[in-house]
């Protein structure tokens, strides 16, 4: 019954999100509240939604202040120069700088963590894609498919979390997948290629005075000395974000209230901020705890365990021997309907045991998992609050960026699966 519950809960929701029926605010709070009425958990509805709530409000908190912090700093120029030098450099191409937001999202990604790789990259593109006309959907996409692949990486959630249920350490699960990742890596690479392509023929090649990029104004000592100071404190920032000093909410909290003495010392100056982008924030923020009432309502009715079972029990005995492929090519598009906890920590244990009863190795199965499950699944899932940052910070629909990069990302996962039976790192 409940998992039963759950997947048409799920099915529901993805239904009425991507055909933009219903918008994502009301899919995200109604339909699992409705739901858990069906399941006959009125009595404790507002308890779960309140765990719910308490779960991602770290998350909001965090990203209303980063959201506050790179909207500052792109009105104090910050990305200004580096704007002018790319456009220079790719000569107004949107190929060249579609590829060169993968390699930056490549290279940001590294930290593991998603909603930071999202603030850091979409604040410092998003102002030329918009000068050039170009799609903010492809910056999104591109974005997703960077920090799917680099989400493998030990210290990122999946691959952390593979590690705790599965008792093992990352030579055992991640070492052997280093090919599959650099295959990912350099798939994504190629898929950059191909949709700057699509974009540079929508465009065409924009010359510079097209792009209405003047000269930069000569800046006054004081404007000098601002500008210096931003940079020095975000570069203190990301370099916090890298080496996790301390939680993401309270780096960020810090860097605004810093940003803010040196940018917009008086208060009508703030005031003057808040008026102006406090909408981005409201969007992006409100998302975040509807997906915690989301999250709140199917993790506590018990319907996410329940479809974690259900799934497992109706695998064949045969199908042993394509448990670690199956899990990772159906691993992408799971990440839609499992949280990573509830992934990694209900599912992968029981495929493994099934595995390891049938004859097979369960480290293979983990390492499938992480091939696609909360990897190159994790930035397109509506239950993952980074997903929002993404979408919010970029400003397109969560259905429509669904539409456009699903292709993509899944056949992310179809390469590196191949790398990996390749290579050994799973088998058939």
């Amino acid at each position: 019954m409940l998992a039963l519950a759950g997947f048409l809960t799920i099915a529901v929701f993805l239904a009425g999100v991507l055909s933009r029926r219903v918008s994502v605010l009301l899919a995200l709070t109604v339909i699992p509240i409705l739901a858990g009425l069906a399941v006959g958990a009125a009595p404790r509805l507002g308890e779960l939604i309140g765990k719910g709530l308490t779960t991602v409000a770290p998350v909001a908190i965090m990203i209303t202040f980063a959201v506050l912090y790179f909207c500052l700093m792109i009105e104090a120029g910050l990305f200004d120069p580096a704007v002018a030098r790319i456009l220079r450099w790719a000569k107004g191409d949107p190929l060249k700088i579609t590829v060169g937001t993968a390699v930056l999202t490549l290279l940001v990604a590294l930290d593991g963590d998603g909603a930071s790789t999202f603030l850091i990259t979409v604040s410092a593109m998003l102002p030329l894609y918009r000068r050039l006309g170009m799609r903010p959907l492809v910056l999104a996409g591109v974005v997703c498919l960077g920090a799917g692949v680099m989400n493998m990486v030990p210290w990122g959630g999946p691959t952390a979390r593979a590690m705790a249920a599965m008792d093992a350490d990352s030579g055992e699960l991640f070492l052997p997948l280093l090919p599959a990742m650099i295959g990912g890596v350099l798939w994504v690479l190629v898929a950059a290629y191909l949709i700057g392509r699509t974009e540079r023929k929508r465009l065409g090649v924009i010359t510079l005075e097209d792009t209405a990029v003047d000269a930069p104004a000569e800046r006054t000592r004081g404007e000098r000395v601002r500008f210096w100071l931003n940079v020095v404190l975000t570069l203190a920032l990301v370099a916090a974000l890298l080496a996790q000093l301390a939680k993401l909410e309270i780096l960020f909290v810090v860097a605004f209230v810093l940003a803010l003495l040196v940018n917009r010392p008086k208060w009508p100056q703030q005031q003057e901020l808040f008026e102006k982008h406090g909408h981005n924030v409201v969007l992006v923020t409100t998302m975040i705890f509807a997906a915690g009432v989301f999250t709140g309502v199917l993790s506590g009715t018990g319907m996410i365990d329940a479809m974690a079972r259900a799934l497992v029990g109706i695998i064949p005995d045969w199908a042993a021997g394509a448990l670690p492929p199956l899990t990772a090519v159906t691993g992408m598009p799971l990440s839609l309907v499992f949280t990573p906890d509830a992934y990694y920590f209900g599912v992968l244990p029981v495929l493994a045991e099934t595995s390891a009863a049938l004859g097979g190795d369960p480290s293979e199965v983990a390492r499938a998992a992480l091939l696609g499950q909360m990897t190159t699944g994790f930035p397109l899932s509506p239950l993952t609050a980074s997903t929002f940052i993404l979408v919010g910070m970029a400003g397109v629909d969560l259905g429509a960026h669904q539409r456009f990069i699903f292709k993509w990302a899944f056949a992310t996962t179809l390469v590196m699966t191949a790398v990996a039976l390749a290579t050994g790192a799973i088998s058939f």
